[in-house]
């Protein structure tokens, strides 16, 4: 018998959306499974959708537990397949497939151990505000909830969720920074980091935010507004034009500026394009393949 007095308290703590289908992409581990049981206790209508990248092997019987569990919550079920090959950047390609295949307003089961996982990736990265301020809020509703309450709202539920031994592959960096670096920041700082992580996260949000506002404000194709503004704003319009998938590379950024002030005619950026200068106004040209020479950057 689920414990729903208990699991609607840790609701409480959530963020999801107030109107509106849900839509969660839920693996079948204890994150996801909590995500969907939440979801279901809000009232709204609720589809879980399963991903199978077609990589393990156990991919059939994850899909089935996940069917199971909408039809216990009396969610709707889609189960997607894709056919991903092994190799380098596994991680990253999984997760640009995956999400390209996702409803654009899908809901994850991330929460604050993500989080501070996810700072710290970025500023291993060479991040700067964006990478101290982690995930945005909008589709991650557990962002307040630890892994342990995840695991907690799967108990009540009375619900086994999936184990899925890629969580601990030392080939992924995220693992590593779960399962060795921040243990390690535990044990030196003599204090749970997450926290700590978490609410440095939540003022470089805050920050991001304002500077986004000032930003909006700045033509990024104009280059006299370009040059007259200060250089963080300008930087962060550069960002926002240029962004696609990823945001662009420093490098990207800072050339692009170079192309406002007239030091340079034009130059390549990610992304396979390039910025030309007419006048005073900046323009995005695609190029031939064969002409591309600056590298993708994530």
């Amino acid at each position: 018998m689920a414990d729903l007095n208990q699991i609607n308290a840790l609701l409480q703590n959530c963020t999801f959306p107030s109107s509106g289908t849900l839509h969660c992409a839920v693996s079948g581990g204890a994150d996801s499974s909590a995500l969907l049981i939440l979801a279901s206790l809000t009232g709204s209508p609720v589809i879980a959708y399963h991903v199978d990248h077609g990589i393990r092997p156990n991919g059939s019987a994850e899909r089935d537990r996940v069917s199971e569990l909408a039809d216990r919550v009396n969610a709707g079920f889609e189960a997607l397949t894709l056919e991903l090959k092994d190799g380098p950047n596994l991680e990253a390609r999984a997760r640009t497939a995956r999400f390209a295949a996702l409803p654009q307003t899908v809901l994850t089961g991330h929460t604050s151990d993500d989080q501070a996982e996810t700072i710290l990736l970025h500023l291993l990265r060479g991040g700067g505000l964006d990478a101290s301020a982690g995930m945005r809020q909008k589709h991650h509703p557990l962002l307040t909830l630890r892994r342990a309450d995840t695991e907690r709202i799967c108990d009540l539920f009375g619900w086994e969720p999936v184990n899925d031994p890629t969580n601990t592959d030392p080939r992924f960096r995220r693992n590593r920074v779960r399962n060795e670096v921040i243990p390690l920041l535990n044990d030196i700082n003599e204090r749970d980091v997450v926290p700590l992580l978490t609410r440095a996260g939540k003022v470089a949000q805050n920050d991001r935010d304002f500077l986004d506002e000032l930003a909006e404000e700045i033509d990024p194709t104009d280059a006299a507004s370009l040059t007259a503004a200060p250089l963080p704003l300008a930087r962060r319009a550069i960002r926002k034009w240029l962004r696609e998938e990823h945001p662009p590379d420093f490098a990207s950024v800072e050339r692009v500026l170079e192309v406002a002030r007239g030091e340079i005619l034009g130059t390549e950026v990610t992304g396979g394009r390039s910025v030309r200068r007419t006048g005073g106004t900046l323009r995005i040209e695609t190029l031939p393949k064969g002409r591309r020479k600056v590298r993708d950057s994530g």
